[in-house]
């Protein structure tokens, strides 16, 4: 999925439209994408502007939104608002940095009714940089 068909599930837009590919795609199961990251993103001019890093929560952020594309893939699930209920075990094991490519893996493990639980991982060349597992409400 380009970030064309990714707009058409998600509500969010820039600045905060944190994924730029869906590369794989399981419906309601699994999500593979990434985003480019890059210097002209506004986070960077305020978080740590000598030695620009990506806000962890902003990375937590990425993978809950392509954990959304994964639920909102769903037919029956179409048009819903995909919003955090809670963020369980997160744990931050690496830098992102201005030029990387933040690749991210969601698994939904959980989706009942209008509550849900996923698990994400992101790396930045093979590295893992964030995991945690992810809980969301559809509204």
């Amino acid at each position: 999925m380009y970030v064309e068909d990714i707009k058409k599930l998600l509500p969010h837009r820039y600045p905060f439209l944190l994924i730029d590919r869906v590369t794989e795609l399981e419906p309601g199961k699994r999500a593979v994408g990434y985003k480019m990251v890059s210097a002209n993103e506004p986070h960077f001019t305020g978080h740590f502007p000598e030695y620009n890093l990506m806000p962890g929560v902003l990375v937590v952020e990425a993978m809950a939104q392509l954990g959304g594309v994964a639920v909102l893939a769903l037919p029956e699930l179409a048009g819903k608002m995909p919003m955090f209920a809670g963020i369980d075990s997160a744990r931050f094991r690496g830098q992102v940095r201005p030029g990387d490519k933040l690749d991210m893996d969601v698994t939904i493990d959980r989706l009942r009714g209008s509550m849900g639980r996923g698990q994400g991982i992101a790396t930045v060349n093979g590295e893992k940089v964030c995991e945690a597992t992810i809980l969301f409400a559809l509204a």
